[in-house]
């Protein structure tokens, strides 16, 4: 497996055509006269509507954040070449760390492209989304808990085909499988795919897929493995834009330790499957207002993860009702409320007070 996908690499990589360069980041540059400085910052508040405390007193925490504040360097190089470098500055958001870089080559402009370096991964259509152009302040519960690793570094093979209008994209990728930053510590590779279809000019059908192992093949044990899918769907017409992505996942080899003989344990592989959709519908007004209304559901499959700090193992439901403001091309005001609803198992009534009223403020450079 690994010897095959090292000569196909380097069969593709030794084809050599020219034509112009073009990106695969969250902006592309629009020159070649050298290097460009691009970035924003996402300054927010977030207030949280919790239980009461023991005195009975209503928990409202609240703070000032940095969401994000990114800023990179991209640029063409003569012929066919560019390059793309983006760091993260916010603490909130892990930095400062490297986040995205890579270098492409596209021999055949549009149609192929390889990049190598550190990238989002190709799957899903929220993921592929850019920070900055996300309608809502959060990306959905199963985005965030079925598309990790977001970033990896790796081998990517991109492209799109159509005369006047992209028909056709594709995004094929050979991944650590460790996460952002992370060396490989994989005896195997993680794949990544996603294609897009765009039948007619205003509806887009989208469909990814990703698997790999997690940590090392030894002796005593076998690999855990994770595999995911996903479709999504855009349609956009007069001023309307409908959005909404499904993702379901099998995780095996979540270790659970059983007995063994002579006083030894064995390590029995079990298997959880998970999956989720999200929807969202919004309408662009003369004014710059955008009026947005998100649906989405979660369900773990017994598996526990995070939510607004609270580790659950539940499934739940999520309305976020937002406003946009656009103030021009580069600045914009978004406001959520976020209804949530936790799932009750058999007798057990798992909700609990945990909303929440996000607001953000955007300015791009």
């Amino acid at each position: 497996m690994n010897k095959l996908v090292l000569i196909l690499s380097f069969l593709i990589l030794g084809f050599t055509f020219s034509n112009s360069a073009f990106s695969q980041g969250c902006v592309e540059t629009t020159s070649d006269d050298g290097p460009q400085i691009v970035g924003y910052i996402q300054p927010q508040f977030n207030s949280f509507f919790f239980d009461n405390d023991v005195n009975g007193n209503p928990v409202k925490p609240s703070t000032f954040l940095f969401q994000r504040a990114r800023i990179g360097i991209l640029g063409s190089i003569p012929y066919d070449i560019s390059y793309y470098v983006m760091a993260e500055l916010s603490p909130v958001a892990g930095g400062p760390m490297l986040l995205d870089a890579f270098v492409s080559y596209a021999p055949v402009g549009k149609y192929f492209k390889v990049s190598m370096g550190q990238f989002k991964s190709p799957f899903g259509l929220e993921v592929n989304t850019p920070c900055f152009a996300l309608h809502t302040i959060e990306r959905s519960v199963v985005t965030n808990q079925l598309s990790t690793p977001l970033r990896e570094l790796g081998l990517m093979f991109l492209g799109s085909f159509g005369k006047d209008r992209d028909i056709v994209s594709y995004k094929v990728a050979i991944l650590n499988g460790t996460g952002i930053n992370h060396l490989d510590d994989n005896n195997n590779k993680d794949i990544a795919a996603r294609i897009v279809v765009a039948p007619i000019e205003w509806i887009k059908v989208g469909a990814s897929y990703r698997s790999g192992f997690v940590g090392l093949i030894n002796s005593s044990s076998d690999q855990k493995k994770r595999s995911r899918y996903a479709a999504d769907l855009s349609v956009e017409k007069m001023n309307f834009r409908l959005q909404g992505e499904y993702i379901w996942g099998e995780d095996l080899g979540l270790m659970a330790v059983t007995g063994g003989g002579c006083g030894k344990s064995t390590l029995a592989l079990d298997t959880y499957k998970k999956n989720g959709f999200w929807a969202h519908i919004m309408y662009m007004t003369p004014w710059g207002i955008e009026p947005v209304i998100k649906y989405e559901s979660y369900s773990p499959g017994g598996t526990e993860y995070k939510y607004m700090d609270v580790t659950q193992n539940f499934g739940q439901t999520t309305w976020t009702f937002g406003i946009n403001y656009f103030l021009n091309d580069w600045t914009r005001i978004q406001v959520n409320y976020l209804f949530n609803a936790e799932e009750t198992v058999g007798t057990t009534v798992n909700e609990f007070a945990n909303d929440a009223i996000y607001i953000q403020v955007q300015a791009k450079f």
